[in-house]
């Protein structure tokens, strides 16, 4: 079976000073892949700000006998973005895969949380992406081939206490991926996500000590690293993994109820059951396709 190569392939991975981001940098330049290594170097709140952590992971790339830079731009500012991925056409003369990886946690109940603290976690994770994505997508449309992967998380997928600025993002990061999917189809473009479950310094709050060894950045990456290879021609999937498991997560619709007079409040209350059953489930690549019984029913 042949090795997953990146030969020839520039990567840029956003937060990727630490955790998840770390590791997906160093194994993607130990398959020989050039990476832009980008992280702010703040806390995990978004405060502060330092190249340290991007150069350290740059240094273990460089001595391992990869092919690296850093960068301590911030992905939440159209300036910052733009330089993330000018430094990797400065460096390497083009960008192939963008790893959007960049996060912070300002977690409180929904009573107690500001505005500020909304808007942080939205600018970071989805301002983030989206940003970082534009700059890098004339260039992937140009070439006619790219790799792009989001970071969403099981929190925006199915809701966590506490959560509500950081659930809204990852979700929000769903529709952006299956949208870039399908404007990026015909460019060669395959665009996923991932909601990992991951022991790193923004879960272990969340996570119980004793799954540390069992929930390592290690049992991610190897998802990234295929979706974000050239033999990949899934796109628009979002999918679960940590722990050694992986699966996919689906948006899909019941068989609902419907008629062509219009509803009342009392029709939805008498077939509350049939607008609710789960089975058989359709799964819809795009919202022309999910709006196709309607038309349907509305055209019989």
């Amino acid at each position: 079976m042949s090795e997953l190569r990146y030969d020839g392939r520039v990567a840029i991975v956003t937060g990727a000073g630490h955790g998840l981001g770390r590791r997906h940098a160093l194994e993607l330049a130990a398959r020989g892949a050039r990476v832009v290594v980008n992280d702010l170097g703040g806390d995990r709140s978004g405060t502060g700000a330092s190249a340290g952590p991007a150069q350290q992971v740059v240094d273990e790339i460089t001595k391992a006998g990869g092919e690296a830079v850093a960068n301590p731009d911030n992905v939440a500012t159209p300036e910052g973005a733009r330089a993330i991925v000018q430094t990797a056409l400065d460096a390497f003369g083009k960008v192939d895969i963008v790893v959007n990886n960049a996060g912070i946690l300002r977690d409180r109940s929904f009573k107690n949380m500001t505005a500020d603290e909304f808007d942080a976690v939205i600018a970071v994770h989805v301002r983030g992406s989206f940003l970082v994505s534009s700059a890098a997508w004339p260039h992937l449309r140009e070439q006619g081939y790219g790799r792009v992967v989001n970071t969403s998380s099981p929190a925006g997928l199915f809701g966590n206490f506490g959560q509500v600025n950081y659930a809204t993002a990852k979700m929000g990061l769903v529709g952006f991926t299956k949208t870039l999917a399908q404007e990026g189809a015909k460019y060669g473009i395959r665009v996923n996500a991932i909601a990992p479950i991951a022991w790193t310094r923004m879960t272990e709050d969340l996570l119980p000590a004793d799954f540390a060894a069992k929930l390592g950045v290690e049992q991610v990456t190897p998802l990234v690293a295929y979706l974000v290879h050239e033999d990949n021609e899934d796109s628009g999937e979002v999918y679960t993994v940590g722990g050694g498991r992986i699966a996919k997560i689906f948006v899909a619709e019941g068989p609902g109820y419907g008629q062509r007079v219009t509803l009342s409040a009392e029709d939805v209350r008498d077939n509350w059951s049939a607008v609710n059953a789960t089975a058989p489930l359709t799964v819809y690549k795009n919202m022309g396709e999910q709006m196709g019984p309607l038309i349907q029913q509305l055209t019989s």
